[in-house]
Parts: structure tokens; sequence; C-alpha cells
């Protein structure tokens, strides 16, 4: 994908579709219940229908894309696993023994694992090969990809995405493999927000006080050391992300052109998410947060999209885990809007409401 090319594809992204987020709230107006009694579940399903254009959305078959690759900056000791095991995991995903996999084996959502940047020889099976690279650079030491490099993985991430939305997805979560990613993850969060490494780094997957502590003096001095410009996503990709990173970001491109909901699962994915929102604005449309992870920079990028998230079950585990979670609560929203009774329907006087209604008390 040359930079025009992805120039063209994000003119070509839509808006919500007005008409039917109007119509999707006259009729959450008129079900039997109190108003506002349902809560997310009623802005949920208004979300969904300016996304589909279709006041009573439905979510039959839900799918998790996995993109996979391992990061040169491990070599500074900034993660407490071993590269190994991105590898490891990606296979484990396939016999539904990870903890997103087990999740969604459980409730039959769809996986599909893309390798961008595994540091091994494929393909294998079960995997999609996609890989631009065998791991990024070492982005402590110096940029971690070119741009022709993040121009590849977005495309990866675009086109494995639209196969599965025209194979029949109907949702897509995103997730991520790769150990060490958390440090890229957080590179590219301050450099897009201005922000300090403290500010947005976490401890990942888990790491000693003095782990911890080198970790967020790589993340700042290789900030200092290539000045991502903030203004330009595929320089801030480029200089401090990875291949999954900017596969994430094309899945979501591919989730906006072609109007499926996009779930984000955790901090890598939000912070992918806020890579394809400043890409182009009307991504954010189809987004929907899972839950709040702990990651610490993940609420500096919750804020700054504007959206809420579902769930606090103080998860960090990334993957996608929080996909399988979030497709039933949209489920229930759609069931809720095209299930229930509305006052006409079910023969009840609504009467009752209208001073409720007049005051604007809901």
């Amino acid at each position: 994908m040359t930079e025009e090319e992805l120039k063209q594809l994000l003119n070509r992204i839509p808006q919500a579709d007005g008409a039917a987020v109007r119509e999707a709230c006259k009729r959450q107006a008129m079900l039997a219940k109190p108003p506002g009694s349902l809560g997310s579940l009623e802005e949920i399903a208004v979300r969904l229908a300016g996304i589909t254009g279709s006041v009573c959305s439905r979510i039959g078959h839900p799918h998790i894309m996995v993109f996979a690759a391992d990061h040169g900056v491990t070599e500074e000791g900034v993660s407490s696993a071993p590269q190994s095991v991105t590898l490891q995991q990606c296979l484990n995903m396939g016999r539904h023994k990870t903890g997103m996999s087990a999740l969604a084996g459980y409730f039959h959502d769809e996986v599909t694992v893309v390798d961008v940047g595994i540091a091994a020889d494929g393909p294998w099976p079960g995997i999609v090969d996609r890989k631009i690279r065998k791991g990024s650079r070492n982005l402590y030491r110096e940029p971690a990809l070119t741009r022709e490099e993040v121009l590849a993985a977005i495309e990866a991430g675009i086109e494995t995405t639209q196969a599965c939305i025209q194979a029949g997805a109907d949702a897509v979560g995103v997730g991520e493999m790769g150990i060490g990613n958390t440090t890229p993850s957080s590179a590219v969060l301050a450099a897009l927000l201005s922000e300090t490494a403290e500010a947005v780094t976490g401890c990942g997957g888990g790491l000693t006080a003095d782990a911890f502590s080198k970790k967020r003096k790589v993340i700042a001095e290789a900030l200092e050391r290539h000045q991502p410009d903030r203004n330009d996503v595929v320089d801030v990709l480029s200089k401090v992300g990875g291949p999954e990173l900017a596969a994430m970001t094309g899945a979501y491109l591919a989730c906006a052109l072609h109007r499926v909901p996009a779930v984000v699962d955790g901090f890598i994915s939000i912070v992918t998410a806020l890579c394809a929102v400043r890409l182009c604005p009307q991504v954010r449309d189809v987004l929907f947060l899972s839950h709040v992870s702990e990651e610490r920079g993940y609420l500096l990028a919750q804020k700054e999209l504007g959206l809420a998230a579902c769930l606090q079950l103080h998860m960090r585990l990334g993957e996608g885990s929080g996909c399988p979670l979030m497709f039933r609560v949209l489920e229930a929203a759609c069931a809720v809007m095209c299930d229930m009774a509305t006052f006409d329907e079910g023969s009840i006087n609504d009467d009752y409401l209208k001073p409720i209604r007049e005051e604007g008390l809901f």
C-alpha cells in the first residue's frame, strides 16, 4: 500500500447513518420500559443502528482478529517473558488454550491469527502468513520500522479483516500477541498525546521494580532520540511502533470502511484504535470499548477517544480477551432493540410517562 492508496481509502470511509440513528432513538423511546432504564444497552443499540443502517441490528457471527509480531526492544530487558512465547501462544490460540481463545471457543466465536512479524520462520498451520519482517527493530536504538513496512502492515490488517467480513463476520474484535508489545504501545501513546513515558507506561505482563524503571527509561529515551511526529500516525508507528500495531490500525479502518462494529480489547487495542481515529475520525463511530484495562495508559487513551468502556473486570491479559465478553453485550443490546415490545405492541397505555418525558428526568 502506498501513501496515496491509504489516503484514498480513508476518504472512502463513511460517517454514521444519521437517519437510522434518529429512527433507533424513536423506537427506544417507545419500548415498554421506563425511559433510560436499560442504560448503556440503549445507547449501544442506537450506535449499532448508525453503523449498520438498520434500526434492528443483529450480531450473529462475531470474529476476533489477532495480529502477532515480535519486538527488537525486548533486547533491553523490558519484558519478563522470552520472545519464544509469542509463537507458542499463537499456536495455542488455534487449540483454544489461551485466555482469549478459551472464551471464544466457549461462545463459539471465530478466531483468526495473523502473523505480521513473528521472529521465526513460518508458515504454521492455523496462522495466516502476512509477515512484514521477522520482528521489529530495536526501537531504543533505531526506528522500529520503515514507513513502507508500516504501510504494508496496515494493508495486511485491512485485507485480512476485509476477508473475514466478506466471509460473514458482522462484528470484529481486535487483539494481539507479541512479547514486549506494551513498550511500543506506550511509546506510541506518549507520542500521540505528547505525554511523558511515566504517564503512559505500566508493568505489562509483570515486571520487577528495576525492569519497570528500565522500561520507562527505554521509552523516554527512544522518544527523545526519534522525535516522532504526533500529527503523522505512520511516522509514529514507524519510529516507535511495531508490525502488529500497524496491522491492528488497519483492522479498525476495514471495519469502518465496511460499517461493521469493532470491539476494542485492552491497552494495546485502544492505542491502535486511537491511531485509526487519528487517521480518520469516522472510525470512532464503529468502536466499542470492552473493558477498562489495568494498564496505566488506558484511561488516557479512553479520554482522548471520548468513549465509555462497558466492563470493569480488572483485566490486563490482552490477546483480544475482552472481545468475547463484549460481543455478548452487543448481542444483548440487539435483543432489547429487536425483541422488546413497544407500548403499543404490548397494549400498554404510556400516558403516565408524559410528565417524566416533558421534564426530561431521564
